[in-house]
Formats: structure tokens, C-alpha cells, sequence
């Protein structure tokens, strides 16, 4: 396993037995109904042999220092928030990730980008089609095959026209080629020629949601990492977010969904991953929900027994007590690190003035995977 620390060098582990696991990782992907953690949905395959995204064993930490201990005598400790979570996305397929707010979520976003704060130490390992990534295969993925469909509309620049802003997210193809794309991609998906004459505040919610997944799909993904992309939307404009999602990943490419809502996940995915204190304890096939037996983890049936069209009930096996105990558990995760992060967070590329040069996806974001700063995969 890759490993690396606030200030440590990377450590190989060379053994026979960890090679051929790595090596299984990699090539030895069959149809099994349930392999790597995750049973399948009917639409899945490996195409190559391999997953189009898959992450093993990722675990994610922050040096702090003690809160309780005076200012000038707190000494440093290690906050766990991530710790052997492995989830893995297949050509075609939309993979939700369901949990609580605040519960570290966004935290995996981050990794898959190459994205961390300079006290973040991360160990595990990321493969994308098929191929083991590094910290600066990573950032070279940003905005080259890998992109994101931010939680905020915030992201956008008010002061740039929207057609500018999702222009400069393809700095690899001439200013003719980027105009050209564009227009594609907002005739795609029913923004008219005239919106990219228009600020971020003169759309409406829907719009701006799709001007945001066009910025993602300017340099062609494989796959989108799409962080709580629909909140502030009602219903019928949600589901139409979530629907081109749905196009996308049709055409042979990946999702991972994030969010909060298990309603709209069910409606759109093939899978879903169940995060809970930090890891993923459940990922399996959409269908799996249609009855409780199907579902293998004690809280995945709780969530099942708490959805609305099952009457709130709190499930066999998980009385009143035992749902209130679920709910502690989620508070519990939801720790200060984790929303002061996902506060600052921001991996979409800062945007640039008209005239200016725009720049380049690849670049977007600060700290991660650089140097000693953060971790590797």
C-alpha cells in the first residue's frame, strides 16, 4: 500500500502477497454478483477488465492540536475522519454515495480529485481506467478526464459571463474550438446562444445547475464526481439534474453522486454506497432496496425502514432505541474537521475576468497530494 504522511516518504510494500492482491485490483475483474466489496447491478461491467474508477482502502486523518489543552501547551494529535473506505465505479453507471450532512462526504470528492488541506496525512490507493494514480496523476486528471459538478452555484463568477467561465475550463483546444464546444454543450442541454451573454445572478437555479455541468463535460470526462448537486432545487428540476447525469453516464462514462438524499438516488443510480462514521459499509445494486432482505448492513436496512413510502418505521432489529442509536452515531461523525473542510473547500478552477487568460482545469486547487503536504494514493 501507498502510504504517506505529513512529513514522511512513501513506503512500497513489496510482499508477494500484496502484489498479487494489487495485481487483482487491477486485471481480475470478473461478473461475479459480488466482488471488492460491492455487489453488482445488472448494468455493470468491466470494461478492460478493470473498474472506471475504483478506490481501495482510503483512509483520511488532520493534525490538530488538543482544543482542551492550554493555548501554549496543546500538543498535536491525529483526528481520524476516513478510514478504509473502498467504493469503485463501473463504465455506465451512476454510483450515489448516501449519508449524513457533514459526515465527510465531500472528503472522498477531494481525494479522487487529488484535493487536501496541508495538515491532511491519506494512505490508500486510487485507480482510474484501470491505471494505479499517483499524487500528480491525480492532478494531471483534474479537468483532463476526471472532472466536478460542484454542491454551490457559488462556484460561478458573477462578475464573468457564463459563456466566458465555461469556455475556460478547455484551455487545451483553440479559442474557435472552445466557442464551438460550448455552444454543444448548451445546445445539449437547452440553454439557448443567448445565455452565454449572461451573469450567474440573471439564471435560474436549473440553469445555472446546467451551465455547472457543462463547465465539467468542456474537456470530454470519463468520469464526474458530482458533490450535492441538486440542493436548493425542487423536485421536478432535481430529477431533470439528476436525468442528464443519466445521459452521461448512458454514453459509456461514470458518476459518483454524492449526497444526502436517498429519495433521488434510488431514482437515478445503479448503486449505492451507504457512508456512515467515515467509511462506506454498504455498496450494492439500486435494487437491492426494493426489499430489506436484499441489504446487508444493519444500518443500509435501517435507512430502508426510515424512507418515507415505508412509513418511517424503525425497521426489525432496529426499535426506537435502535434508530435513535443510528441517528447518535451520524452526529457523532459529523465532526468540526469535517465541515470547517468542506466550508473551505473549493476545487473548481478560480475563473478569470473577459479578456483575461483563462486557466487551466488542471491547476484548479490548492495543498493535496503535494510534496509533503497531505497525503498519496
Amino acid at each position: 500500500m501507498m502510504t504517506k504522511t505529513n512529513g514522511g516518504a512513501p513506503m512500497e510494500a513489496s510482499s508477494a502477497g500484496r502484489a498479487a492482491e494489487l495485481a487483482h485490483e487491477r486485471t481480475a475483474h470478473e461478473g461475479a454478483q459480488l466482488h471488492h466489496h460491492h455487489t453488482h447491478a445488472a448494468t455493470s461491467s468491466h470494461g478492460g477488465g478493470h473498474h472506471l474508477l475504483q478506490v481501495e482502502d482510503l483512509s483520511v486523518s488532520f493534525r490538530m492540536y488538543d482544543e482542551g489543552a492550554p493555548y501554549f501547551k496543546a500538543k498535536q494529535h491525529d483526528v481520524q475522519v476516513l478510514h478504509e473506505l473502498s467504493i469503485a465505479v463501473h463504465a455506465g453507471e451512476i454510483v450515489a454515495v448516501v449519508g449524513a450532512s457533514g459526515s465527510g462526504k465531500t472528503l472522498l470528492a477531494d481525494a479522487v480529485l487529488g484535493l487536501f488541506e496541508p495538515n491532511a496525512t491519506v494512505t490508500g490507493r486510487i485507480w482510474f481506467d484501470g491505471e494505479r494514480m499517483d499524487a500528480a496523476g491525480l492532478r494531471a486528471l483534474r479537468g483532463h478526464g476526471l472532472s466536478l459538478v460542484p454542491q454551490s452555484v457559488s462556484h460561478l463568477d458573477p462578475m464573468m459571463r457564463v459563456g466566458k467561465q465555461v469556455e475556460g475550463f478547455a484551455n487545451d483546444l483553440s479559442k474557435a474550438e472552445r466557442k464551438t464546444r460550448r455552444a454543444q454543450l448548451f445546445e445539449r442541454y437547452g440553454l439557448g446562444p443567448e445565455v452565454a451573454r449572461l451573469y450567474p445572478h440573471e439564471l435560474s437555479g436549473g440553469m445555472a445547475r446546467r451551465v455547472l455541468l457543462c463547465c465539467a463535460l468542456m474537456d470530454s470526462p470519463r468520469v464526474i464526481v458530482a458533490d450535492e448537486p441538486t440542493p436548493g432545487l425542487d423536485l421536478d428540476l432535481a430529477v431533470r439534474a439528476l436525468d442528464d447525469f443519466r445521459a452521461f453516464a448512458n454514453e459509456g462514462n461514470g458518476v459518483l453522486l454524492i449526497t444526502h438524499d436517498i429519495e433521488l438516488a434510488l431514482r437515478v443510480a445503479d448503486r449505492v454506497a451507504v457512508f456512515k462514521d467515515g467509511t462506506v459499509v454498504e455498496e450494492t445494486a439500486t435494487a437491492s432496496f426494493a426489499d430489506p432482505g436484499l441489504l446487508r448492513h444493519p444500518f443500509t436496512r435501517e435507512l430502508w425502514h426510515a424512507l418515507p413510502e415505508h412509513d418511517f418505521a424503525a425497521g426489525e432489529g432496529a426499535g426506537g432505541k435502535g434508530q435513535e442509536q443510528a441517528c447518535e452515531g451520524e452526529k457523532e461523525s459529523a465532526s468540526e474537521q469535517v465541515r470547517e473542510h468542506e466550508k473551505a473547500s473549493s476545487p473548481v478552477p478560480a475563473q478569470v475576468r473577459e479578456g483575461e487568460e483563462a486557466p487551466t482545469p488542471a491547476s484548479a486547487g490548492a495543498g493535496g497530494f503535494d510534496g509533503k503536504e497531505g497525503g498519496a494514493c
